[in-house]
């Protein structure tokens, strides 16, 4: 072990863990509506001073040539509000109960129940958009749990609280790489369902526009929605105002046939990355802009 990782692993992981720790605490013991206005004030405080500031006002100009300084600033400024709620609501998880809940309506329940009882696996997809965690939360209330991959924190300590934070939230959660390949071909071959977002940046894939310009994405969801001809259902969560929200199910998509698998992935493929988009303008505020989503 070299010092420097020495340090990393016995100086600094144990610091930001001592320091991030009584701050979940804390938001944990308030009420959920104050601990998501805490998360509000530091988001919108401190994120415009972070350096990924400058990558999402990058990203916004490019993908919205038309805006004044003025308009891409009060988008900057949502996207910190949105960000830091969804930080302050964080340690409410475990305790949030979404179904009749005043805060939450949750639109397409029909579609949940469908993929409940049809008896074939399926694929839940999402992206970054409100607060994306109720998807797999209300997933697990409506009886369907998700085999979810993410990407582990470089901080095993906080990585350790951000499971933490997910443990009533039922289904696996992979790395991603082999380990998350072999958990979702798993999944689906025992009937089971997963969750995936898709709005992310992969060095594998296809290029597909994505606001006008290619991004790299991937194509693991198509893959899989081919080889098991299986219902393919977009889910997101709108936040409404503060601690509001608004969990929409859509029907599951029609999938492409054409016999040409390698064209019909594509094309699935796609399409998925449209419906992105079209959130993400429905509510460009509440999307993660700072994502390396692009090459450049």
């Amino acid at each position: 072990m070299t010092p420097r990782s020495w340090s990393t692993r016995w100086i600094r992981h144990p610091l930001e863990a001592a320091a991030i720790i009584p701050f979940y605490v804390l938001l944990a013991a308030m009420p959920l509506d104050r601990a998501s206005a805490v998360g509000s004030w530091i988001g919108r405080t401190l994120g415009p001073r972070l350096g990924a500031t400058r990558r999402a006002r990058r990203h916004l100009e490019r993908a919205y040539p038309q805006k004044s300084v003025a308009e891409i600033d009060a988008l900057i400024d949502g996207m910190w509000d949105n960000l830091g709620r969804l930080l302050g609501e964080y340690p409410h998880l475990p305790s949030l109960g979404l179904l009749n809940n005043p805060h939450v309506d949750i639109v397409g329940l029909e579609h949940v129940a469908a993929a409940r009882e049809d008896g074939s696996p399926g694929i839940f997809f999402s992206a970054h958009i409100g607060n994306w965690e109720l998807v797999s939360l209300a997933a697990t209330q409506l009886g369907v749990p998700l085999t979810r991959i993410y990407r582990a924190a470089n901080n095993p300590l906080i990585d350790k609280l951000i499971r933490w934070g997910r443990r009533n939230i039922e289904g696996e959660l992979v790395n991603k790489g082999r380990e998350g390949a072999a958990a979702i071909l798993e999944t689906m071959r025992a009937g089971g369902h997963i969750g995936l977002l898709i709005d992310q940046k992969l060095n594998e894939g296809i290029p597909v526009d994505f606001f006008g310009r290619p991004a790299m994405t991937g194509t693991a969801l198509a893959a899989f929605a081919m080889r098991y001809r299986c219902p393919v259902i977009p889910a997101r969560v709108i936040r409404l105002e503060g601690c509001r929200f608004r969990i929409i199910i859509e029907p599951p998509l029609e999938l492409p046939n054409t016999g040409d698998r390698k064209a019909d992935i594509e094309a699935l493929t796609v399409t998925c990355t449209a419906i992105v988009e079209g959130w993400v303008r429905e509510h460009p505020e509440q999307w993660l802009w700072m994502h390396r989503r692009w090459r450049d």
